[in-house]
């Protein structure tokens, strides 16, 4: 069980506790953003490639992207370098109203890597408020088994299957909730069938 649900006494949807470690990152959530996807929790700043998310290069987030829309996984990479263009990300993800943030605002972790498995989430990302802020948006997506488990304990709903949605309602809106596979090398799925899925979501949201 969750010690509490972030932002809610004060309506904010991140805040945290200096003895625990705090999401480092603001969320982005550009303008009319249709789609939320939430991730767990970034890793540690010795595995980031840059300031943004899904920032470990072994993290085939926005391989799976290019992938997707552009049929090359390394167009959002550096040439020459191991890191991806933050800023051609920031410009994609835009236009394409694709909103980022996690389900985890404040964990202790219980081992020194970047396994989700050894996270111990303590305070949750309020949704509700959250989604205030994204009044267009009609669709979340937890990028991940934890990510997926963390969000329907919080909204009191069974856990799709991976690539499938079911239909929710937070704070009086209609939202279709993804569970989708995740994009660490960890998790046992070629990168072409993580596309599929991930494209299928996509398409189903009018994003592709």
């Amino acid at each position: 069980m969750f010690n509490k649900q972030l932002g809610a006494q004060h309506g904010n949807i991140f805040m945290g506790s200096d003895s625990q470690e705090k999401h480092p990152l603001k969320p982005f959530f550009p303008k009319g953003a249709r789609l939320l996807m939430l991730g767990t929790f970034p890793p540690k700043k010795n595995r980031w490639s840059m300031d943004f998310f899904y920032p470990n290069f072994q993290n085939d987030m926005w391989r799976i992207f290019g992938i997707i829309y552009f049929s090359d996984p390394l167009h959002f990479t550096i040439a020459g370098k191991k890191s991806f263009d933050k800023n051609k990300l920031e410009t994609f993800l835009s236009a394409r109203k694709i909103a980022l943030y996690d389900v985890a605002i404040s964990v202790v972790r219980l081992k020194d890597n970047a396994s989700d498995a050894f996270l111990e989430i303590k305070e949750t990302l309020n949704l509700p408020t959250a989604l205030k802020k994204l009044p267009e948006c009609s669709a979340v997506a937890a990028t991940g088994k934890k990510a997926c488990q963390t969000l329907a304990e919080t909204l009191n709903v069974p856990e799709p299957k991976i690539g499938e949605c079911a239909r929710v309602e937070i704070a009086g809106r209609k939202i279709n909730f993804y569970r989708m596979a995740s994009t660490s090398r960890a998790y046992p799925l070629p990168i072409a069938q993580k596309a599929l899925i991930y494209a299928s979501m996509m398409r189903k949201e009018n994003l592709l």
